[in-house]
């Protein structure tokens, strides 16, 4: 049964996708951050309805989100947030984005939800509760050679550098089939076993953490790309089923 937390992040992700779906199409004007990424009155809006929602059934917890930056970031039990994960995809009108909730309690990720409204996918989970995706209990591959494994890429910015992108190179050579399907998509793949490895770079927290814990309980294994754990800081991603982990991380080993 899920929790109650669970139950609120599901209900805040819901009525965002409803928020989200009404401005999409609707040529809103695009404001570039800082760090270089786009941002839109729906971005804004989705964040402030979630704040709101999560706040008013867990009034102590503190909150991090894309676009509000960190409140109480110190608090026991913070929710991880990205409104829209993908503004790039919702600007020029393509499905691949998402709402990403996650919540990290005492360093640990214990929930997740990914709702993809355009896309018409939601995947949910929380720790000891198996992984959901559009209300289906799903799990990853039994896959357990390269040769036979389906991988896709994401973020290739940071992985092009000479050493990484020869092993790369190699390791696609030795798998059955590379695709770069990205963002909330290739995860959601992994973990209802369409796909085996997935490997990605220059992320961030509120980009990955709800997908960690779907990845995780639908019995894959998620770090980084040295194979270190996901933290607040982390910046790349080796998610996989689990068996083919190490296979994987030795292949693209400097």
């Amino acid at each position: 049964m899920a929790s109650r937390e669970l139950k609120a992040a599901i209900e805040a992700a819901q009525a965002a996708g409803a928020l989200i779906r009404s401005l999409y199409r609707t040529q809103l004007p695009v404001r570039i951050k800082e760090d270089a990424s786009p941002v839109t009155e729906a971005d804004v809006r989705a964040e402030e309805l979630i704040r709101g929602s999560l706040a008013r059934h867990f009034p102590g917890y503190g909150f991090y989100g894309e676009e509000s930056g960190a409140h109480a970031l110190e608090a026991q039990n913070l929710w991880l947030v990205d409104p829209i994960d993908g503004t790039q995809s919702f600007v020029r009108e393509m499905p691949y984005f998402s709402t990403q909730i996650a919540l990290l309690r005492a360093g640990e990720l214990v929930l997740g939800v990914s709702s993809a409204p355009l896309y018409e996918e939601f995947a949910s989970a929380e720790v000891g509760g198996g992984a959901f995706l559009n209300e289906r209990l799903v799990h990853v591959s039994a896959v357990a050679e390269l040769k036979d494994a389906f991988v896709s890429t994401g973020n290739l910015r940071s992985l092009t550098q000479p050493q990484r992108w020869q092993r790369l190179g190699e390791l696609a050579r030795t798998v059955r089939r590379v695709r770069g399907y990205g963002d909330f998509v290739h995860y959601h793949l992994l973990a209802r076993g369409a796909l085996d490895v997935v490997i990605e770079s220059d992320v961030n927290i509120l980009d990955i953490a709800a997908l960690t814990v779907i990845v995780r309980e639908a019995g894959g294994t998620l770090t980084d790309l040295d194979g270190a754990p996901v933290g607040l800081k982390t910046t790349s991603v080796l998610a996989s089923n689990g068996v083919l982990h190490e296979p994987v991380l030795e292949a693209l080993r400097p």
